[in-house]
């Protein structure tokens, strides 16, 4: 009696520490997808009784990744990154003292283990990636987006600490982004930043809000809030006195490309506008097709397929209580894709996985505002000079269909400047590849193509 009693309260005690342990700090840990195994850090903060945490993914370089909520309740810690697509839960097993859960990302399920203390990584910069100290003048800001009530952090690299320059506002693509557009173990927009300002043209990048060192909530953000962001960066640099103010002009890439004209549109400011791999479609069309060209899985029929695919975006799109379109689209999505899903024997855990990710990203508001968008509209209006680039292997916006919905809305609204240019054998990053496929980003070396960054720097310089 007495030795159970003692182990009652062993038991009891090895408990109580668990659940009132510090947890701050950084807990890192990896999982595996197929054969690539991917490292994660989360840097835990605690305030009083409240938790915030910080995602980094070492592997593909990305860092300042901020989930909405952090919760320890009971040995259980809760990462819920619903704001930028993502979901940890773990328990803590104290006598292995780690986190032992799961990591979920779209329809994606890891394993994912972790234990108190940071990773050593090895140093994976690319060979375009320029090193400190730059031949420039570089300098860490802040700026308000004072309607949303955020700070947005960035860079601003000059040619020079002394004189008066043109400058270019990166735009990002869809997605939290860093100042760098970090992915798949790339920085393009560093790429980008340092060699324009080589070429005498200066750079403003900045963390999208809610990502990085930047402030606000990127979950609940739409493309034109997105824009206000940019247009607060105008606002910014009209204040500096080595800035040229009258030579502002904006580079947007994927979705950056279709909120530049957004922010044109809306301010006296810019003098000039690259769109790279910018789209020229409505964001329904875009959808249809990314939905054919970009699923991985077959299906028998694809006319069905496209009539079903518009069916869910015009649930999504409809007038109706969100409530109902929540409703009506679970019942859509069983009834569309459950059947394709099962007919591949697909596990059910793991389809419910899928339409729970698909539910949640069609509710976006986000997702609501781009479904019904096209850039097309936004372009036309433009009577500043417009340079696009596409390359030709680019599987995630096709050249031609997208350019040819932009240089329309060009003749259309009579611009009386403007390029339209493919380049060959270029990816969605602008990558010179093979494929041109999405799993092919991570494993090619180069960051930028140097045939684009020419194209780009010397189009401004005639403009300027």
């Amino acid at each position: 009696m007495k030795t159970i009693a003692t182990f009652a309260i062993a038991f009891i005690l090895s408990i109580v520490s668990a659940y009132s342990q510090d947890i701050s700090g950084d807990w890192s840990g990896t999982a595996k997808r197929g054969d690539k195994e991917i490292t994660f850090v989360f840097n835990i903060e605690q305030e009083n009784s409240t938790y915030s945490s910080t995602m980094s993914v070492p592997t593909f370089r990305i860092s300042g990744i901020k989930p909405s909520a952090t919760t320890f309740t009971n040995g259980t810690l809760i990462v819920d990154g619903s704001n930028v697509g993502m979901n940890y839960e773990g328990v803590f097993n104290n006598k292995a003292q780690q986190f032992e859960g799961t990591y979920k990302e779209g329809g994606i399920e890891m394993i994912l283990n972790l234990k108190k203390g940071a990773v050593k990584t090895e140093d994976l910069r690319r060979p375009q990636e320029p090193v400190k100290p730059y031949p420039y003048y570089d300098e860490e800001v802040v700026f308000e987006n004072t309607e949303a009530e955020i700070t947005l952090a960035g860079t601003l690299t000059l040619p020079n600490k002394k004189g008066k320059f043109p400058v270019v506002i990166l735009i990002s693509g869809s997605g939290p982004q860093d100042r760098d557009e970090s992915f798949m173990g790339h920085k393009p927009f560093l790429v980008l930043s340092d060699y324009l300002t080589k070429q005498g043209i200066g750079v403003l990048r900045f963390d999208d809000r809610g990502h990085g060192e930047s402030t606000g909530d990127f979950g609940n953000a739409t493309t034109e809030d997105f824009s206000k962001d940019v247009l607060s960066a105008i606002t910014y640099l009209r204040t500096r006195n080595d800035v040229d103010i009258k030579n502002i002009g904006l580079i947007g890439h994927s979705e950056g490309g279709i909120i530049a004209p957004l922010v044109a549109n809306n301010s006296k400011d810019v003098a000039f506008m690259v769109l790279l791999a910018s789209t020229g479609i409505s964001g329904t069309e875009l959808s249809v097709m990314q939905s054919k060209t970009l699923r991985q899985f077959p299906v028998k029929d694809e006319v069905a397929y496209e009539k079903n695919t518009r069916k869910a975006i015009a649930i999504v799109t409809s007038n109706k209580s969100d409530l109902e379109i929540k409703n009506e689209l679970t019942t859509h999505y069983n009834t569309f894709i459950r059947p394709i899903l099962t007919s591949l024997n697909v596990p059910e855990e793991k389809i419910n996985l899928f339409i729970e990710s698909q539910l949640k990203t069609s509710l976006k508001p986000w997702s609501r505002y781009f479904l019904q968008y096209n850039p097309a509209d936004e372009i036309e209006k433009l009577q500043m000079p417009v340079l696009s680039l596409n390359g030709t292997k680019d599987t995630q916006v096709n050249a031609k269909t997208n350019q040819e919905g932009i240089r329309k809305a060009l003749i259309k609204g009579n611009n009386q400047d403007y390029k339209i240019v493919e380049l060959e054998n270029l990816n969605h990053f602008f990558q010179e590849c093979e494929t041109g496929k999405m799993d092919e980003y991570r494993k090619i070396e180069q960051t930028f193509s140097p045939t684009a960054l020419k194209e780009i720097s010397n189009w401004i310089l005639k403009r300027i």
